[in-house]
């Protein structure tokens, strides 16, 4: 267990995440220097914090992949597959197209922290889940693969990212790109 922060420790834990968390959203590269002089604090304290900036970077995406693991354990519990699978990715594409955050820690090979680890997995672990689950059913393209799905997903967000827009805008345009290629994917199941 760990041990809580300091009163002092914490507000400035907490500072150092929204400074980042700015950053990352601005497309800024996150350098710690440049994080503790926008913060007020001296990089020690920073240091203190975050050893490198993939920690503070995947510390600033923690709660968009809790949120999406949440999502994805939410959805093992819907009774129906088909619905399941694509709540699950009109989620992961929202995410995408409105955390920046979330494509550089996902797309990186080896994580900081540990917490990002178990994340990915349960992720992955459930992301495959659903697809199983609707590829059972028969809701789903037989030959549509766990593996595919990142790829789909990651091309519909760079799709967005290209067209442009308000935030609203590219919410709407990622959600009829995924609904575009859900139709491709969806299938009827054939009763005997």
């Amino acid at each position: 267990m760990t041990t809580p922060l300091r009163k002092d420790a914490a507000r400035n834990w907490d500072r150092i995440v929204a400074v980042a968390r700015a950053l990352v959203d601005q497309g800024t590269p996150l350098q710690l220097n440049d994080v503790a002089s926008r913060a007020g604090l001296g990089v020690g304290t920073v240091y203190r914090h975050f050893a490198t900036p993939e920690a503070l970077l995947e510390t600033v995406a923690t709660p968009c992949l809790e949120a999406l693991a949440a999502h994805g354990r939410q959805g093992l519990a819907d009774t129906d597959p088909w619905h399941a699978l694509e709540a699950f990715l009109f989620h992961t594409v929202e995410a995408q197209v409105t955390d920046a955050s979330l494509a550089p820690v996902a797309a990186a090979t080896t994580d900081t922290l540990p917490r990002t680890t178990e994340l990915k997995e349960t992720l992955q672990s459930v992301g495959s889940a659903l697809l199983d689950r609707a590829r059972d059913a028969g809701a789903v393209r037989h030959d549509l693969a766990a593996a595919d799905l990142v790829p789909l997903m990651c091309g519909i967000a760079y799709a967005v990212n290209v067209h442009g827009g308000t935030p609203t805008d590219r919410i709407d345009i990622a959600h009829r790109y995924l609904a575009t290629l859900l139709e491709g994917l969806h299938t009827t199941p054939q009763h005997a």
